[in-house]
């Protein structure tokens, strides 16, 4: 798989509430904050299957993760707010305080582990 561009959307998910109220340091927040959700056929033309692992990388920032299915428009992955996403998003707020989170251009590829 070459590179993939696609707009990367962060946001709240269930498992990642209620991984927050158990703590930030179980592994079920870690693994609902790891994780980029695409459309299944944006992964078949990547050549991804479900938990292969992905770099994605903005302007800001880069950082690898897991990805999986999601229920999510073609040309659009998801991130659930935590600390990978925060290496992606800038820290520029506009005066409103909180920085942009929502529709921000990033590049994907897969990691090929060493042979």
């Amino acid at each position: 798989m070459g590179k993939m561009n696609l707009i990367l959307v962060t946001g709240r998910s269930t498992k990642q509430g209620t991984g927050i109220s158990i703590g930030k340091e179980c592994a079920e927040y870690r693994e609902a904050t790891n994780v980029l959700g695409l459309n299944r056929l944006d992964m078949e033309r990547a050549g991804l299957n479900d938990g292969d692992p992905v770099r994605v990388t903005t302007g800001h920032g880069a950082v690898d993760v897991r990805c999986r299915r999601a229920d999510v428009p073609e040309g659009l992955g998801f991130m659930a707010f935590g600390a990978a996403c925060n290496q992606l998003v800038g820290s520029e707020t506009y005066a409103s305080g909180m920085p942009d989170s929502k529709n921000f251009n990033v590049e994907i590829e897969r990691i090929v582990p060493d042979q």
